[in-house]
């Protein structure tokens, strides 16, 4: 049911721009950068990753959605954040990543060097 709920709202990018900025701390800033360097909102990155999930997630990753949800006061944006999380993983871009496995440019604006694409 969660499941459903994530992806039905926030397959749309207003909707998970909000979700994304609810999510809030470090996790929402690193994604803010992360699609500002893709020259995308983080909606529209939010969302993409969400449709793409859909279809090329395996049925551990469904489970590990509905796992991240259960027990937790939100867990639409905890089951949201688990997808997003996966979701990068699962891109088939070729950014270069950094040790925690987010795009450099997003680590990097995260420890507070320079980043012309990051939002302030």
């Amino acid at each position: 049911m969660i499941v459903r709920e994530i992806v039905s709202t926030c397959s749309n990018p207003h909707v998970a721009r909000a979700a994304v900025a609810s999510i809030g701390g470090e996790f929402a800033h690193r994604f803010e950068c992360d699609a500002a360097g893709r020259n995308l909102s983080s909606g529209m990155l939010a969302s993409s990753l969400v449709r793409h999930f859909v279809h090329r997630a395996s049925n551990s990753e469904w489970q590990g959605v509905e796992e991240a949800a259960r027990n937790t006061d939100m867990p639409i944006l905890s089951g949201l954040r688990y997808i997003l999380e996966r979701g990068l993983e699962l891109d088939e871009d070729d950014d270069v990543r950094s040790s925690d496995g987010w795009p450099a440019h997003a680590a990097a604006c995260f420890r507070g060097d320079t980043c012309e694409s990051c939002p302030a």
